[in-house]
């Protein structure tokens, strides 16, 4: 077999990517940037190319400190020389005793031999310390020793400078890529052939952010997100971090709409934290600042818990007249349900419960233990049927596949940049309202199953290999489609990938583990369950909603046969 041609990246590949996301930055965002970024920009474009280079290298490194001798670049022909130019352009400066408040970031560049052999310690401090980690060993050159004592017993070995203009360089990332989840390095996954991006015309991408504040507003949220992380790494008192989210909460802006949904994220996530944590009333206090899911139905338990039976019965019933998911939707009538009948010698059961108590059984051979959907499928197999496992791949592979050029659409205002994995309101319900009439005039195309099936081949065809984030590249998804596609009605599919459409989030998973069909046309989507197994509330949701349509579905309970 042939194997795919080894790419080679030009030796200052970085420094053309970098430069690439400036000249972006400059046209996308050129009015939001303040003095100082534009500052930034204007200095680092007159550096000598070496000084570009090297900064760039600095900027792509994790921390801010580094070690000049330890630098090994071929492709920076004088690195002496760049270095001198950052240092004297401010690019970078040595490391001084004015960098004591981030003095455990300086000393961690350093091993702990060199550490112990470079740090001006006393022959009686070295031996303890021999026997204690790194990070034992920083605390104490921290807290015992001066620290321009440490930094003149370092310097005098090697240079280590600081890597300056963090905050501008973190900006201009962040206008280009919107999030702090992504970096430079999605520009090498793309150059080396690793992930192939959807091709846009620049000239229709549009900017993410209208003003300065939604910028700072969004980064804030992630940059909270952060130190909420660090301070469980460091772990924290749960009482401390609880005080630190309520003094931020208080003390922060006003939240323009582009940062609000990261801050219910945090705040879901600082709740839990808190629950997990055994503090249920500053818990409750939390999820109150927010209404995304799982927010209300952690707020309805934990009252319920704590007596507040009535401000628990109306939240249910706030719940149930507007659901967010099935989540909410079944949880709203099941808890309300389990309230009213405290104290009842019968007691509720979940309409989940219900329902995998109504569904049918069949014996498995207890060897599928660990592999029940198998054990499942091979039942199947010999009553004469084509089994083939389904679960959400297939759904979210037809949904990528009819709609993908809808999902890309750069005229939507939705694709901000050329590495974007997905429009940045597809998770929103924006996605639905801003494409509705696209997709139902889609749907309408394709009016019989010949369309379908033509219009999902020369798109499997035409994108193959190109990221689609409801896509899972394979040789086998385009005949499960086109077995769907065969199986069900026009007007079922039509049904079924409307409903995706409206809650994208939430509807592109719980769908049944199976598929199975015999020669006659009978087909089935089947739930498989092990008798230690629950059905989902997004599970059921389908299963309903395919009842709804006539779409043949069904939970198979399994019973372990010895």
């Amino acid at each position: 077999m042939v194997g795919r041609q080894k790419i080679i990246l030009t030796p200052r590949y970085y420094l053309d990517n970098f430069r690439y996301v400036l000249d972006f930055v400059k046209r996308l965002y050129g009015n939001l940037l303040n003095d100082a970024e534009r500052d930034f920009i204007h200095r680092f474009e007159g550096l000598s190319l070496d000084a570009q280079c090297l900064y760039v290298r600095f900027s792509n490194r994790k921390g801010l400190f580094f070690r000049i001798n330890k630098l090994q670049y071929t492709e920076i022909i004088d690195l002496p020389a760049a270095v001198g130019e950052l240092i004297i352009a401010g690019f970078v400066e040595r490391l001084s005793a004015h960098h004591e408040i981030m003095g455990e970031a300086a000393l961690r560049v350093f091993t702990k031999p060199e550490l112990l052999n470079l740090l001006p310690l006393e022959p009686e401090e070295i031996r303890p310390l021999a026997k204690e980690k790194k990070e034992g060993l920083v605390r104490y050159a921290l807290h015992e020793l001066n620290f321009a004592e440490i930094v003149t017993s370092l310097t005098t070995h090697e240079t280590v400078v600081k890597m300056n203009f963090e905050a501008e360089g973190v900006m201009v990332k962040y206008l280009f890529f919107g999030n702090r989840g992504s970096s430079m390095t999605e520009f090498v996954v793309r150059d080396l052939g690793m992930v192939n991006f959807e091709r846009y015309d620049e000239s229709k991408l549009t900017a993410r952010f209208r003003t300065r504040k939604e910028v700072e507003d969004k980064l804030l949220i992630s940059l909270t997100n952060e130190e909420f992380y660090d301070l469980k790494e460091d772990e924290t008192p749960a009482d401390d971090i609880y005080n630190w989210f309520l003094n931020w909460n208080e003390t922060r802006p006003e939240l323009t709409e582009i940062a609000i949904p990261g801050y219910q994220k945090l705040v879901c996530r600082v709740g839990a934290f808190l629950e997990r944590q055994k503090l249920p009333d500053q818990a409750l206090a939390v999820y109150e600042l927010s209404d995304r899911v799982p927010a209300r139905e952690r707020r309805v338990r934990l009252l319920f818990r704590n007596g507040s039976v009535d401000e628990a019965l109306a939240l249910c019933d706030e719940i149930s007249v507007n659901p967010l998911n099935a989540e909410e939707r079944y949880f709203a009538n099941d808890f309300r349900e389990k309230i009213l009948s405290a104290g009842a010698k019968k007691r509720s059961r979940k309409a989940t419960t219900r329902f995998l108590s109504d569904a049918e059984s069949i014996n498995i051979p207890v060897a599928y233990r660990h592999h029940v959907e198998a054990g499942v499928m091979n039942y199947y197999l010999e009553q004469d049927y084509d089994a083939a496992f389904t679960e959400n791949y297939p759904w979210r592979g037809l949904f990528g596949l009819v709609f993908w050029d809808i999902i890309y659409d750069a005229n939507v205002s939705a694709i901000h940049h050329p590495l974007q994995r997905a429009p940045s309101d597809f998770y929103l319900p924006d996605f639905y309202l801003k494409r509705e009439e696209l997709l139902k005039k889609r749907l309408v195309e394709l009016n019989t199953k010949d369309d379908w099936r033509r219009h999902t081949g020369r798109m499997f065809n035409a994108k193959y290999g190109i990221t689609n984030v409801l896509v899972d590249w394979s040789d086998e998804l385009l005949t499960l489609v086109q077995r769907m596609i065969e199986l069900l009605d026009v007007d079922q599919l039509r049904l079924i990938l409307l409903e995706m459409a409206h809650n994208v989030r939430e509807h592109t998973r719980g769908f049944p583990d199976l598929l199975i069909w015999n020669e006659q046309g009978h087909y089935e989507f089947v739930e498989v369950k092990s008798p230690t197994d629950h059905l989902g509330p997004q599970q059921l949701h389908w299963l309903e909603f395919f009842q709804t349509i006539g779409v043949h579905g069904k939970v198979m309970r399994v019973i372990w046969e010895v």
